[in-house]
């Protein structure tokens, strides 16, 4: 478990120590889907599902996602985020629609989960507002697409 630094030498959970890291600008996108039936897809594109704007109501879940992330997640940081972008991305062919989300900060600590969690709290959002006419949907492939920043380096799935 050396590799895993949530577990300390006994292998007990811990928060990790970010106090002697430098503070980095670090940035993370992660994105995910949500499928759905063709009807549903289209109740969504038009602006019809009785909730209001599922794709803007979703948006401003998915950022609130991220700023709650230590409070979801019992060893992240609290972290001062400096932006949250969100887009979604319709996809009329598979019925679907993918979100994807980029979190930067300038800090000790990386932001790939606060990506992760508001890509999960957007598409659970966009289940809620539509659950009443599809209780079918799936959520899938949620994913961190790239970190930059920090002691590890930078990744691109």
């Amino acid at each position: 478990m050396s590799n895993l630094n949530h577990f300390d030498e006994t292998g007990q959970a811990h928060m990790v120590n970010v106090g002697d890291k430098s503070e980095t600008h670090r940035i993370a996108t992660a994105c995910g889907r949500i499928s759905m039936q063709p009807a549903t897809f289209e109740l969504i594109r038009s602006g019809g599902a009785k909730k209001g704007d599922v794709l803007g109501i979703a948006r401003i879940a998915a950022i609130q996602g991220a700023k709650r992330t230590p409070d979801l997640i019992p060893l992240a940081h609290p972290i001062n985020i400096t932006r949250v972008a969100v887009e979604f991305v319709p996809d009329a062919g598979s019925s679907s629609i993918e979100c994807r989300a980029t979190v930067e900060t300038m800090g000790r600590t990386g932001v790939e989960m606060e990506a992760l969690t508001a890509v999960g709290t957007g598409l659970l959002t966009i289940y809620d507002m539509v659950k009443a006419a599809d209780r079918g949907m799936t959520i899938s492939d949620i994913r961190l697409l790239e970190k930059r920043g920090g002691k590890s380096g930078d990744f691109v799935a």
